[in-house]
C-alpha cells in the first residue's frame, strides 16, 4: 500500500494515499492494527496477537476470534495489506510508513548527529522526529513504556542540540518545565533546565531547580543528585550574576579609521586602560564600539545622559544588572557604591568600556582607578576629550581624517543615501573644508539626499566664514562641530528645528509616543523618521536618540527660543503621568511589564524630577508619590536622596500643600540618611494626623521600613486606621500584613497567622510577587516559632521563587540565608552549609551588609555545632564588622552578641542580649538558643537577666546593641 501512513503514536489511525483518514473500527481493531504496526515488514506471532488483545481473558476459541479480527481490518485496509503465515501475520507495508519506525530513525540519527557536534542538523531531526507525536500510543503497556522512553530521550537529545546551537532559550526553557513536572526523578532533564535558565541569564532560578530536585531525589528515592547533576549545579554556582551590556552593533560600515583600531586592539593586549581621546565629532564612540565588537566579554556603558558626575558608579552598577537595595532597608546611610562594584567584579574577566567621559571627568577616574587597583582581571577602554590622568593609562588620540580616508567616508556614506554617487573634485574640497571631521563628515553626506554636491559646497562655504570670526581660544568642539550641527541645523525647516529643540528635554531618548506628547505633534513618527535620515537622531529599539552634541546644541537653541521651560514643564507632566499610570500596575500581575516599561525610561524619569525640583517643587512632590514605588523595586534610593534633599530645602520649611502631605512624607523617608533639619519631625507629625483618605499606598511600606516594628507600649499609628479605612484590595492586603507582625509583637500567634492568610489571599488576587513573597517569609517566620520547620522551609523556598521572577538577587540572597537556617535547625548540616555558602556568594556580589552578616551569623552557629570554635569566633567577628547601623543589621547584630556570650560561658550577658532583642523587636525565632543560654545560665539567673533585658524600651534597647 504505497502512500498509506499508519498512526501509532497517538491515537491509532490510517491516512490513505489521497490524505483521507480510513475509519478502523473499534478498540480491538485498532489495538490489533497497532500490534501489527509495531512489527511492520515482520511476522507476529498470534500468541503474541490474542495477549495483546484479551490480556488474561482470552475468548475460548481465540483463533476464530482472532481471525475474526483479522478479517474485520483486512476489509478496511484491502487485500494484500494483512499476510497470514503458519506462525502469525504480517503487515506488509514499509517500516518507514509507520510513524513509530520513522521516529525511531529520526531519533537515531539525530543523537548521531549530535555526538559528532552537528548541532543543526541534530535539531532538524530530532524536531522532525518529536513532531509525529500526537498523544499517548494506544499499544500494551510495554511497548509504550518503551517508546515513551525513546521519546524523553530524544526530548533531552534536542535540547542539548539546542544549547548547543545558542540562541533564543525561552521557548526551550518551558518545554523543558512541562516535562521535568512530568518525570520529576529524571536528572539529565533537570540538568537541561538548570542550563537553560542560566544561559538566558536567570542562575537563580537554575538552582531553584537543582535545590527541588534535591529534595524530590531525597524524598522519593533517599538519594543524592548524581555527580553529572550535581557538576551542573556547581558550574552554575561559581558562575558570576554580572549581566553585561553589549556594544552597540554598528549601523553603518566602519570607514577611516583602521589604523588607530589596530592601536587599540594592540594597546589592550598590554595595557588595562586605554583612553581614546580627542575633541567632538572625532569618531570616540565608534572606534570604541568597533574596537569591542568581537572582544569577549565586552559591557559597554554610555556616560553621555549623566549631568552630575555622583551618578556615574549608579550607571555602572544598573548596565551590569546590579541594584542597591534590597527586600528590607540595608542601612540609613547611602551605599558604598564604589565597594559594591569592586565586589562583584573582582574576579571577573571584563572589558569595560566607558563612554563619554569628559563632562564627568574627575568622578570617572575615581572609578576607574579603584576598579583596577581591586579588579585584577579588569580591563577599560574609555573615551573622553581629555586622558583620565591614571598612572597605568594607555592614550590613543584620533586627529582629523586624512584626505583619503576622509573622501572614503564621503563616499561611502553617500551612496547609503544617493545611490549611484560617484566622487566628484568638489568632495576632497568639502572634507577638508570639515577639519576631517567624521561626524560633520557623515551629516554633510547626508544631505545629499536633497541637494548637490556643488550646492552643498557652496552653503558649507558660507557657513565657515561666519563662523571662523570665533574666539582662537574656544574649545575644539566649538570651533568645529559648532559649525558643523548649526550648519545642519541651518539646512532644517522651521518644524525640524522646533521637534529637535523639544527632543532635546529627554535624557534617554524618547519614544514616538512621548515625543508627540511633549511635541504636541500628531504625526511625531514621520517627523522623527525624517530627522533620522538626516543623521540627526539614531534610530533603534523603538526609541529615537539623539547624539550628545546635537543635544547640546538643540538645547541652547531652545533657551535661546524662550522654549526651554515649556517643553521640561511638558515632558516632565508628561512622565508624571506615565508614572501614574504605572504604579498600580507595580501592585498587580503586570508589574514585571511595567517594571521593564519605567526602566526603560529611567533618565527620563530622572531628569524630569530634576527639572521640578528646581522649577516645580509641587510638581516634583508629585513625581516622587508616583515613583517611589518603583524606587523601591528597583533599588535607586542613592541615586534620589540627593533630589529628594535638594527639594526639601526648596521648600524651604514652608508647610506642604494639604494635598501633597503624604509625597512630602515620602520625600522625607527618600532623603535618608540625611533629610535637611526638622523635615523629619514634620514627617512624624503629618503621620500622627490622618487628615485624608490615603493615596499613596507606597507610603505605609516605607513608612514601616523606616521605623520598624512598634513597641510594645506604643499607641498604634493612626495613619493605619486611615489606610485600613481604603477601597483598594492591595492597600488591604497590605494592612492585614502590617496587623499580623503587629499580633506576633504581642504573641498572638493564632490571630497573626489568620491575618496573615488574608493578606496573602489579597496579593495573590492582585498579582504582586513583591507582597506574596513578604507574606510567605512572614508566615515562615511564625510557623518556624510553632516549631513546623518544614513548613517555614517550603514557605521560604516559594517565597524566593516569586523573587527570582522579579529579579531581585538581594532579596534571593536574604531569603536563601534563611532556608540554610532552617536547615541548621532541622539538622540537615550538609545542606545547610551548601545554602549558607550560596547565599553569600549572593551577598557578597551584590553588597548587601546585613545579609552577608547573616551568612557569617549563620555559619558561625554551624560551626558551634560542629564543635569547631575557633571558626565560629572567627564567623561572630565577620558578622559584627559587615553589620550597618539599619534596624536589619542590629537584629543580626544581638544575636551575634548572644551567640558571642555563649562561647565566653556568660549565661548573664547572653540572656540579658536576649531579652534586648526582644526589645528592639527582632521577630526572628530560635529556641534552641533560648535553651542553650537558660541551660547555661540557669533558670532563675536567666529570667531575671532576659527580663532586664527586655524591660528596655525600644530605643534604649537600640543603643545598646549599637554599642555593645
Amino acid at each position: 500500500m504505497a502512500g498509506v501512513w499508519f498512526g501509532i503514536l497517538g491515537p491509532v489511525e490510517v491516512c490513505a494515499a489521497d490524505a483521507a483518514l480510513v475509519a478502523v473500527g473499534g478498540p480491538r481493531p485498532r489495538a490489533l492494527l497497532a500490534l501489527l504496526a509495531l512489527e511492520a515488514g515482520h511476522v507476529v506471532g498470534t500468541d503474541r496477537l490474542v495477549d495483546g488483545l484479551y490480556g488474561e481473558t482470552p475468548p475460548r476459541d481465540t483463533a476464530n476470534a482472532l481471525q475474526a479480527q483479522i478479517s474485520r481490518l483486512r476489509r478496511v485496509l484491502g487485500d494484500g495489506v494483512i499476510e497470514s503465515s503458519p506462525a502469525g501475520y504480517r503487515l506488509a507495508v514499509d517500516p518507514e510508513q509507520v510513524d513509530a519506525h520513522r521516529f525511531a530513525r529520526l531519533a537515531r540519527e539525530g543523537r548521531q548527529a549530535l555526538a559528532v557536534g552537528d548541532a543543526e542538523q541534530a535539531v532538524a531531526k530530532l524536531t522532525e522526529g518529536l513532531a509525529l507525536w500526537r498523544g499517548p500510543a494506544e499499544i500494551p503497556a510495554a511497548q509504550a513504556a518503551r517508546l515513551d522512553e525513546l521519546r524523553l530521550s530524544a526530548v533531552e537529545d534536542r535540547a542539548e542540540a539546542e544549547l548547543a546551537r545558542g540562541g533564543d532559550v525561552s521557548a526551550l526553557i518551558a518545554e523543558l518545565r512541562e516535562f521535568v513536572e512530568g518525570n520529576p526523578l529524571r536528572e539529565r532533564l533537570r540538568g537541561l533546565l538548570m542550563r537553560a535558565l542560566q544561559a538566558s541569564g536567570r542562575q537563580a532560578e537554575a538552582l531553584t531547580v537543582f535545590e527541588d530536585a534535591r529534595r524530590t531525589l531525597a524524598g522519593e528515592l533517599g538519594a543524592d543528585p548524581s555527580a553529572e547533576l550535581a557538576g551542573t549545579h556547581l558550574a552554575i554556582l561559581t558562575a558570576e550574576e554580572v549581566r553585561t551590556t553589549p556594544v552597540p552593533a554598528p549601523l553603518t560600515t566602519f570607514v577611516g579609521r583602521g589604523e588607530e583600531l589596530n592601536r587599540v586592539r594592540e594597546q589592550l593586549g598590554t595595557a588595562r586602560l586605554v583612553t581614546v581621546t580627542g575633541p567632538g565629532g572625532m569618531g570616540k564612540t565608534r572606534l570604541a564600539v568597533q574596537a569591542g565588537t568581537n572582544a569577549p566579554d565586552a559591557c559597554f556603558v554610555d556616560l553621555s545622559a549623566l549631568t552630575d558626575g555622583s551618578e556615574v558608579p549608579q550607571t555602572v552598577l544598573a548596565v551590569l544588572g546590579l541594584r542597591e537595595s534590597g527586600l528590607t532597608p540595608t542601612a540609613h546611610r547611602p551605599p558604598d557604591l564604589l565597594a559594591r562594584l569592586t565586589a562583584a567584579l573582582r574576579d571577573r574577566s571584563l572589558l569595560l568600556i566607558l563612554d563619554n567621559c569628559e563632562h564627568v571627568i574627575a568622578e570617572s577616574a575615581t572609578l576607574v582607578h579603584r576598579l583596577l587597583t581591586a579588579c585584577p582581571s579588569l580591563r577599560v577602554l574609555a573615551t573622553s576629550r581629555e586622558p583620565l590622568d591614571i598612572t597605568g593609562e594607555v592614550l590613543c588620540p584620533l586627529v582629523p581624517l586624512p584626505e583619503g580616508p576622509a573622501v572614503r567616508l564621503f563616499a561611502d556614506r553617500a551612496q547609503a543615501v544617493s545611490p549611484g554617487f560617484a566622487v566628484t573634485e568638489a568632495v576632497p574640497r568639502i572634507c577638508r573644508a570639515l577639519d576631517g571631521l567624521p561626524l560633520a563628515i557623515e551629516l554633510a553626506a547626508a544631505r545629499l539626499r536633497s541637494l548637490t554636491v556643488d550646492e552643498l559646497e557652496a552653503r558649507l562655504d558660507d557657513r565657515f566664514r561666519l563662523l571662523s570670526r570665533g574666539s582662537r581660544t574656544a574649545a575644539p568642539r566649538h570651533r568645529t562641530l559648532h559649525a558643523v550641527v548649526s550648519w545642519s541645523w541651518d539646512l532644517l525647516d522651521p518644524r525640524e528645528q522646533r521637534a529637535l529643540r523639544g527632543l532635546a528635554t529627554f535624557a534617554g531618548g524618547a519614544t514616538a509616543g512621548a515625543a508627540a506628547e511633549v511635541l504636541s505633534e500628531v504625526d511625531a513618527e514621520e517627523l522623527l523618521d525624517d530627522l533620522a535620515g538626516k543623521s540627526l537622531l539614531e534610530a533603534g529599539g523603538g526609541r529615537y536618540r539623539m547624539l550628545d552634541t546635537i543635544r547640546e546644541f538643540a538645547a541652547r537653541q531652545a533657551t535661546e527660543a524662550g522654549e526651554a521651560d515649556s517643553f521640561a514643564r511638558a515632558h516632565a507632566e508628561h512622565f508624571l503621568d506615565l508614572a501614574r499610570t504605572a504604579d498600580p500596575h507595580l501592585r498587580d500581575a503586570e508589574q514585571l511589564t511595567w517594571l521593564a516599561r519605567l526602566t526603560g525610561e529611567h533618565a527620563n524619569l530622572r531628569a524630569a524630577l530634576r527639572w521640578a525640583v528646581q522649577a516645580d517643587p509641587p510638581l516634583a512632590l508629585k513625581l516622587v508619590g508616583a515613583l517611589t514605588t518603583y524606587w523601591r523595586l528597583r533599588g535607586v534610593r542613592g541615586e534620589i536622596a540627593p533630589l529628594a534633599v535638594e527639594l526639601l530645602q526648596r521648600l524651604d520649611g514652608r508647610e506642604p500643600p494639604e494635598d501633597l502631605a503624604e509625597e512630602y512624607v515620602l520625600t522625607v523617608l527618600n532623603a535618608l540618611p540625611d533629610p535637611p533639619p526638622g523635615t523629619l519631625d514634620r514627617a512624624r507629625e503629618i503621620m500622627r494626623t490622618p487628615r485624608y483618605p490615603p493615596r499613596q499606598p507606597a507610603l505605609l511600606v516605607a513608612w514601616a521600613m523606616f521605623t520598624g516594628p512598634p513597641g510594645p507600649d506604643e499607641v498604634l499609628n493612626p495613619i493605619y486606621e486611615a489606610f485600613s479605612e481604603s477601597a483598594d484590595p492591595w492597600l488591604d492586603a497590605l494592612v492585614h500584613f502590617s496587623l499580623s507582625y503587629l499580633k506576633i509583637f504581642t504573641g498572638e500567634h493564632a490571630g497573626a497567622e489568620a491575618e496573615f492568610a488574608r493578606s496573602l489571599a489579597g496579593f495573590r488576587a492582585a498579582g504582586d510577587r513583591w507582597g506574596i513573597a513578604q507574606v510567605l517569609d512572614g508566615l515562615a517566620a511564625l510557623a518556624d516559632r510553632n516549631g513546623d520547620w518544614r513548613r517555614a522551609l517550603s514557605l521560604t523556598e516559594e517565597a524566593i521563587a516569586k523573587m527570582t521572577r522579579l529579579g531581585a538577587v538581594e532579596e534571593i540572597a536574604e531569603l536563601s540565608c534563611r532556608r540554610a537556617d532552617l536547615l541548621l535547625r532541622g539538622g540537615e548540616l550538609d545542606a545547610a552549609e551548601a545554602g549558607y555558602r550560596q547565599a553569600e556568594e549572593l551577598a557578597q556580589r551584590v553588597g548587601v551588609p546585613a545579609t552577608l552578616a547573616m551568612t557569617h551569623h549563620g555559619r558561625g552557629r554551624l560551626a558551634v555545632r560542629l564543635g569547631h570554635h575557633a571558626e565560629a569566633r572567627r564567623r561572630f567577628r565577620l558578622a559584627l564588622q559587615a553589620c550597618g547601623p539599619d534596624w536589619q543589621s542590629l537584629c543580626v547584630r544581638s544575636r551575634v552578641l548572644v551567640w558571642t556570650a555563649l562561647l565566653d560561658g556568660d549565661g548573664g550577658r547572653a540572656a540579658y542580649l536576649l531579652g534586648a532583642s526582644a526589645a528592639i523587636g527582632d521577630t526572628t525565632h530560635d529556641p534552641g538558643t533560648a535553651d542553650r543560654v537558660a541551660q547555661l545560665a540557669g533558670k532563675e539567673p536567666y529570667d531575671k537577666a532576659f527580663a532586664r533585658g527586655s524591660a528596655m524600651s525600644r530605643d534604649e534597647a537600640l543603643a545598646f546593641v549599637l554599642t555593645a
